[in-house]
């Protein structure tokens, strides 16, 4: 079993002695430094794989010690020691590129955690080259994207809250997912959340969780999601769409480590990683005071931005090929490939919309083409809503069966899908099920038969 060794820095010989003592319960050994002179001394010629920091040091500080260790031993995590409060402090020492921080008056179960997340980032050379090389989910080959997984490795050695900023439709979510996965919360909960999908009634006891009873509708009690995702990573998508009053609550939530659920009356602590994101300029909602600058400054510690796809033109085509093979192990079809038209015009397009768009463009081709080739104008790329698959459709729809629209207000979207429905039932009792003949009737192609009783779960 191999022993790990941590550095230990402070100027107060309680504080060291503490510290030592704990982590050399936790099987960890230990070298000590009473200021910065003697740190730097002993990492020059031990190779630990932690090191813990005061803040405050008789002849510098935690930030250069970080500072000195990003730069020559970037493989060994470092968590400072601020003092009560200094929230200011502590998120200097994450910018800096400390992994975590942790309070005076030191709690030793909060240490404990600490120190166990941070040895679980000691990996053998050659798993961090396999892991370099692994493109994971984010897949491309631009300097832009190759740049992306880069610093995604680098901030899931971090426990600093990251602010993910990019267009819609960018993979913002994909990211955060990156650098869970990366990170030594990986065997842990990442559970993203919409915040602009939960209704403000709602948002407290969804986020806190709420206590039986505690209000109309209360059956049972329920975690939320900081607890459900305690140990591991809270994704915030759209944090822009909170509400001022929740957040002020997200904020105490976040500095406290501790939520209070809804009809308790004592807070419970969580240990959780926060990265959050939005498609808008949350700098600029600060200035309207539409959004809490303290809030912004907590979880904007390090920003990262997810280039557009029309910046990556280059990774269209491996994006398409992906997407593509995807769509077709999902509808059970045959895979099918882009034409050189197709490549070529898809390069060409600006994709407001990004990757979600052409997910979107290459689902709805792989539906019309014919001979497993997808074309330039299967894409139906610079035309209207109501293109050429659209038409062809609800002239489909239409002709096997007709049908008026319903007066009032109407779900547009279960409406269609049910006259869908209605027509491929027609057209296959009419062809006794014969899926081919089925499809001719219908005026689309056998993939976009098989494509469509997939979706509509007919098969």
């Amino acid at each position: 079993m191999t022993t790990h060794t941590a550095l230990i820095v402070d100027d107060e010989p309680d504080i060291r002695d503490l510290l030592e003592i704990t982590l050399t319960r936790m099987g960890i050994k230990t070298l000590t430094a009473p200021d910065l002179a003697s740190a730097l001394s002993l990492l020059k010629k031990h190779n630990p794989q932690l090191c813990l920091t005061d803040m405050n040091l008789p002849d510098g500080n935690g930030i250069e010690l970080v500072q000195w260790i990003q730069q020559h031993l970037p493989a060994t995590p470092v968590a400072v020691i601020t003092a009560y409060g200094s929230m200011d402090t502590a998120i200097e020492s994450l910018k800096a590129g400390a992994f975590d921080f942790v309070s005076k008056p030191v709690e030793l179960s909060r240490l404990r955690e600490l120190v166990t997340s941070a040895l679980k980032l000691t990996k053998p050379d050659s798993a961090v080259d396999d892991a370099t090389d692994d493109p994971g989910l984010l897949l491309g080959n631009s300097s832009q994207i190759k740049r992306l997984r880069n610093q995604t490795r680098k901030l899931a050695r971090s426990q600093a809250p990251v602010f993910i900023s990019g267009e819609s439709g960018s993979g913002k979510e994909l990211v955060a997912r990156m650098i869970h996965m990366q990170g030594p919360r990986s065997d842990a909960p990442f559970i993203a959340v919409n915040c602009g999908a939960i209704p403000s009634e709602l948002m407290e006891s969804e986020f806190f969780g709420h206590k039986k009873g505690s209000f109309t509708g209360a059956v049972e009690n329920k975690d939320g999601l900081f607890r459900s995702a305690d140990g591991g990573t809270l994704f915030l998508d759209e944090v822009a769409d909170l509400p001022l009053a929740m957040q002020v609550k997200l904020l105490r939530a976040i500095q406290e480590k501790a939520v209070r659920p809804v009809g308790d009356t004592k807070e419970l602590p969580v240990d959780i990683r926060l990265l959050s994101a939005t498609h808008k300029d949350l700098a600029e909602l600060v200035q309207e005071g539409s959004f809490r600058q303290d809030l912004f400054y907590r979880i904007n510690v390090i920003e990262l931005a997810v280039p557009p796809l029309r910046d990556r033109t280059d990774d269209i085509a491996l994006l398409a090929n992906h997407i593509l093979g995807r769509i077709a192990q999902e509808y059970e079809c045959e895979a099918a490939s882009l034409t050189q038209d197709a490549v070529d015009r898809l390069k060409e397009h600006d994709f407001p919309g990004n990757v979600r768009e052409l997910e979107n463009i290459l689902e709805r081709a792989f539906t019309l083409c014919d001979a497993d080739k997808i074309s330039a104008s299967d894409l139906h790329l610079g035309s209207t809503a109501t293109d050429g698959s659209t038409n062809r459709s609800i002239s489909a729809t239409s002709e096997a069966c007709p049908t008026l629209i319903p007066e009032g207000d109407i779900d547009l979207e279960g409406y269609l899908e049910s006259i869908e429905r209605q027509a491929i039932q027609k057209a296959l009792e009419a062809t006794r099920w014969n899926k081919t003949a089925a499809a001719k009737k219908l005026g689309i192609s056998f993939r976009a038969l098989r494509y469509r009783l997939k979706k509509l779960g007919m098969e």
